[in-house]
């Protein structure tokens, strides 16, 4: 059965400088969640141990009930998680074309060549780039970068999409085409989005469910409508009084 993710008093330190102070949440699988709070809060740290990117220094991941990493140990490496990554910077090679960025985004999943690349030209086609397969990345547009970070990430075929800041440098009418297209695809490929954004539009958008962390703790969370109703923390207040 398909719990989704679970952390248990994880707590994560960088020699003396404490990032997370046992923080406990769940990310069930369908249900769609943002990771909220000022910079610094541990957003995308949270991401990161999320994915088996890093460890955590104290406590346990779980997925689906079994527990994939625990303190200073990755027990499950990201490419068996389910899960993929866009994050802020987009991570493109500029070297590569857009057909090979995505390609490697596929790199220790054990497909041959040729199923990569029919993965690859599916997923291109789906975040409608697929005309541009043999460009590089510097000659392309702010929006179609974004497309080819996310062509890279449902490649590989995810359970779960973790988005770090990717859309901070769009302007607003391509910035709300992809959220558009991206809430489809989620529907459409029964993706789970775990979203870290400062934004209420991308917020509001994408997910259902909220986290909010504040001095590596967590300081409320559950439905974001419920949460701004009667917000406890500087950002939900943001957040109400934005709508």
């Amino acid at each position: 059965m398909n719990q989704g993710f679970e952390l248990r008093a994880v707590s994560k330190n960088y020699h003396e400088h404490v990032v997370l102070s046992e923080v406990s949440l769940t990310v069930p699988v369908g249900q769609h969640t943002a990771i909220l709070g000022t910079s610094g809060c541990g957003k995308s740290t949270v991401l990161r141990i999320l994915s088996g990117l890093d460890a955590p220094s104290g406590g346990e991941v779980l997925l689906n009930g079994a527990v994939i990493s625990q303190a200073n140990r990755v027990l499950v490496p990201p490419h068996r998680r389910g899960v993929a990554m866009v994050f802020q910077d987009l991570a493109l090679w500029p070297n590569l074309s857009v057909l090979d960025n995505v390609l490697l985004g596929q790199s220790g999943t054990g497909l041959t060549r040729r199923e990569a690349q029919v993965r690859a030209g599916e997923a291109l086609a789906l975040c409608g780039i697929e005309p541009l397969a043999k460009r590089q990345p510097g000659e392309l547009s702010g929006g179609q970068q974004q497309r080819v970070a996310l062509a890279r990430s449902l490649a590989t075929q995810p359970t779960f999409l973790f988005l770090d800041e990717p859309f901070s440098g769009l302007d607003l009418v391509t910035k709300t085409m992809l959220l558009n297209e991206i809430s489809l695809l989620a529907e459409q490929r029964q993706l789970t989005i775990v979203l870290v954004s400062h934004d209420p539009t991308e917020v509001t958008a994408l997910c259902r469910s909220a986290v909010v962390l504040d001095l590596g703790k967590v300081k409320e969370a559950g439905e974001l409508s419920v949460l701004m109703r009667q917000p406890r923390t500087e950002i939900l207040r943001v957040f109400r009084d934005h709508f």
